[in-house]
């Protein structure tokens, strides 16, 4: 909706929707407020002026500043993990919606104001070059957005030859209790390189626990990711917080120094602090500036498109954003594919109560000390964790004690290919071999460092597959080799490889070898229906054509065999005697129609017949399975089969191959 105001300036609506209850929602409301203010200042002949509407909840608040205040734009400190709502939304109604954080760019009407992710892994991985550190700890939050970083760090994998030594995603609402739990899995590494991906609430409690387990001391390396970092001073009013975090590397966008940010901090400071006199005041942080400079591309872009922001306002306003090359607090930037493009990143070092910076990586010169220096590779002292100014050296996975990895292996395996186990008496030696093992050897092989383990025979004579996992699940084993299927109960309690093989359960029948099986898809007596209806079509048509169609006409003989070729001949449409009576070609007209469904019906059925139904059992029938495998539970429970029909093969040692095709073949029960 545009408004005139004493008939000389356009209001031009936009909705702003902040979280008023965090420090980021509050600087990004002020920042929006005094780059609005400054522009008209600056821009008096401006024929336009932006009125902004804050709303403080979502979605409801989306929906009424579309249809009750019919805003040009929308303006939001973050979209909720993976709600698609408002980008589908503002697709719908043409409406641009202008991001704060990292988002997805599959949605036209979207642009992200803040900093392409993708670009600072890049920065990571430079650094994590730098110092010959190949294996790294990621730690990312169980939201849409870090899931979506978890695609740009996999990706580093192949571009920079980095391996990911564990990773594991925490949920914003994970207890002290459940982080303590994800931290010793990894405190199983020794000086460990930890990627953190985490908003910075929930990134203060995982480093307040790894204090108290000791992973804030010499030979561990935490390194920080924007997502953490761009909010941090806002984190850090507990003395236990930042105590904990001595030592960490953290990498964000770098805001150039200038006059103009100076003057605005001073500015802001004066604006902000009577409104939050009972808080310590704090600086001007990286989203301000986003928001800052956004308010200013979105006031320049509406005044712009002014003479038509009666008519497809939403388009002019997003192609101006969008092609905008401009120059605001964060330096001359651009947009490109809906996102901010911002190639510098500047990287501090967490010490005493708050941070210093080291260096600085932009695409164009990597890995700096000053911002204008081209000489690569150069960064100031890091203090790391345990105030040690010497970075940790390249170290890998630590072995328990000093002991190997003890790797569990079913030793009755069903199918030898897969694994099979041979223990000589004589030389006392065991020899493994078969398709899973050899994955493990090599998958064990191509890892950056050395890892030593021993095999340890697991006898699951009296036990199951479930039992191995158990050990696994209880660390008397460090981790199992076999051909262990993935199932949902198992996944609660151990972490899966991918698979390697395809899955799901299959069903093996003997094949019914039936001369007259191309019958069955009809019934008998629909068989005999259809033959009786053969012959009646032909005697039909022979009765009312034989008297006016020569062709029916001539020596009974040929009569008769007219009359049923061409009956014969109807069900493949191949008939070519012309019909002259009307009667008669209603007749075969109905026929006709008659012969298009019976033979639907019956291709439709002998597929099915030669597919599916080809193995489907008998009321009679029993069905042989592993006895030591999960099998049972999926017939009784998912596919109804009663508990009388199943025969177990679980008699140790392992029956030869023989022996199933033959209890196939010969119907054994």
């Amino acid at each position: 909706m545009v408004s005139h105001n004493n008939g000389e300036k356009n209001v031009i609506n936009v909705g702003l929707i902040v979280d008023m209850e965090s420090w980021v929602g509050k600087v990004i409301q002020s920042s929006i407020t005094m780059a609005l203010s400054e522009f008209y200042n600056l821009n008096n002949g401006c024929s336009t002026r932006i009125a902004l509407h804050d709303r403080l909840s979502f979605p409801n608040a989306a929906l009424d500043l579309l249809e009750n205040v019919e805003v040009h734009a929308i303006m939001i400190q973050k979209i909720p993990n993976g709600d698609s709502f408002l980008p589908r939304l503002g697709d719908r109604v043409n409406v641009p919606v202008v991001s704060f954080s990292s988002i997805s760019n599959e949605h036209p009407c979207f642009i992200q104001f803040a900093e392409d992710e993708k670009n600072q892994f890049h920065g990571i991985a430079v650094f994590l070059e730098e110092f010959k550190w190949r294996s790294f700890v990621f730690l990312y939050e169980d939201t849409a957005d870090a899931r979506q970083a978890q695609t740009y760090v996999h990706d580093l994998l192949q571009d920079y030859k980095l391996a990911i030594a564990y990773q594991t995603a925490v949920s914003i609402e994970a207890t002290d209790d459940q982080i303590v739990n994800e931290l010793h899995k990894f405190n199983m590494m020794k000086a460990s390189t930890i990627l953190v991906h985490l908003s910075p609430s929930l990134a203060t409690k995982v480093f307040v626990n790894a204090k108290k387990l000791g992973m804030m001391s010499n030979g561990f390396v935490w390194i920080l990711t924007s997502k953490t970092t761009n909010s941090l001073e806002y984190s850090m009013d507990d003395s236990s917080v930042y105590e904990s975090m001595q030592g960490v590397v953290g990498f964000r966008p770098y805001i150039p120094i200038s006059s103009k940010i100076q003057n605005l901090t001073l500015r802001w400071r004066r604006e902000f602090q009577p409104h939050e006199s009972n808080a310590e005041m704090k600086e001007l942080n990286v989203y301000g500036v986003f928001a800052y400079d956004a308010a200013w591309v979105l006031a320049e872009a509406v005044e712009r498109v002014s003479a038509r922001l009666k008519s497809n306002s939403g388009s002019a306003i997003l192609s101006k954003i969008t092609n905008s090359n401009s120059t605001g607090l964060l330096g001359t930037f651009k947009i490109e594919n809906r996102k901010l493009v911002l190639d510098t990143y500047e990287i501090v070092n967490v010490l005493g109560k708050g941070e210093r910076r080291v260096g600085f990586w932009s695409s164009a010169y990597g890995l700096t000390k000053e911002i204008s220096n081209s000489s690569s590779g150069i960064l100031e002292t890091i203090i790391w964790p345990g105030f040690d100014s010497t970075a940790p050296k390249k170290r890998w996975l630590l072995q328990k004690s000093g002991k190997s990895f003890r790797v569990g292996i079913p030793t009755n395996g069903r199918f030898p290919e897969l694994v099979s186990l041979y223990h000589d008496p004589k030389n006392n030696e065991t020899t493994l071999s078969g398709f899973c093992i050899e994955v493990f050897r090599a998958a064990v092989d191509r890892l950056p460092y050395k890892v030593s383990f021993e095999y340890i025979p697991f006898d699951n004579q009296y036990g199951s597959y479930n039992n191995l996992v158990r050990e696994v699940y209880l660390q008397n084993f460090d981790a199992a080799v076999g051909d262990i299927t993935i199932v949902s109960n198992r996944s609660e309690y151990v972490d899966f490889t991918l698979p390697y093989t395809e899955l799901g359960v299959g069903v093996v029948v003997r094949l019914n070898k039936d001369s007259w099986f191309f019958l069955k898809p009809l019934k008998a007596d629909l068989w005999i229906t259809i033959g009786c209806f053969f012959f009646l079509i032909g005697f039909v048509v022979w009765l009312i054509e034989h008297r006016i169609n020569e062709e029916f006409q001539g020596p009974p003989a040929r009569q008769i065999g007219t009359a049923m070729g061409f009956a014969a001949s109807t069900f493949v449409y191949a008939h070519r005697e012309k019909l002259q009576s009307n009667v008669s070609k209603f007749v075969v007209g109905v026929w006709l129609f008659v012969v298009l469904i019976l033979t639907s019906c019956y291709i439709a059925k002998l597929t099915s017949l030669l597919t599916v139904e080809q193995i489907k059992l008998s009321k009679s029938d029993y069905i042989g399975y592993s006895g030591s495998s999960f099998i049972q539970g999926i017939t009784v429970s998912n596919l109804n089969f009663n508990d009388n029909r199943l025969k177990p093969y679980s008699s140790p040692p392992p029956p030869p191959r023989s022996s199933y095709i033959n209890t196939l073949l010969l119907g054994v029960n």
